[in-house]
């Protein structure tokens, strides 16, 4: 009697695990409303959404200010955003690799930075919202001492400092 029991318990435990499929929903029958799906990628208006889905650097050619083809067109996707989410402030840095003097990095990474400000203004961002800053070579993407790094380190950066979303 103890062995019945304890097959009809297992065969019970097995039945309740035992998956049925879901019905397919024939064209007379009510369908089931459908589950929202979770958004992916980042929370639009936020810091990430500017980084991921825009893009928050500039790069420039060695002992160059001038914006490349490629810079601009971050740029206007940068002023494109900028005027979807017009609360948004942003600091623009301008950096340098490690070549030169601390002064002439600074003076450098200062008009990379007012390059990219300029740009963003004749594209319709309002000045006030724009400030800059230049860190020269105080601030490297890339520690290394090669042009793969110093490629990386001249750059303009545009960092949000308040207005979005989160």
């Amino acid at each position: 009697m103890r062995n019945v029991l304890i097959a009809l318990a297992a065969v019970g435990a097995l039945s309740a695990c035992a998956s049925r499929p879901e019905p397919t929903p024939t064209p007379d029958a009510p369908s089931q409303p459908s589950q929202p799906s979770q958004p992916s990628g980042p929370t639009p208006g936020s810091v990430e959404d500017f980084r991921v889905s825009v893009g928050d650097r500039v790069f420039f050619g060695y002992d160059r200010f001038d914006l490349t083809p490629e810079a601009r067109q971050v740029l206007e996707r940068q002023a494109a955003w900028l005027r979807q989410y017009p609360n948004v402030r942003l600091l623009v840095a301008g950096n340098a690799d490690e070549r030169g003097t601390r002064e002439y990095n600074l003076a450098l990474g200062a008009r990379r930075a007012a390059a990219a400000r300029d740009y963003l203004v004749s594209l319709g961002v309002p000045a006030a919202r724009l400030e800059t800053v230049s860190y020269g070579k105080e601030r490297p993407l890339d520690p290394r001492s090669n042009e793969e790094a110093w490629s990386v380190n001249r750059n303009a950066h545009s960092n949000i400092v308040s207005g979005t979303t989160s």
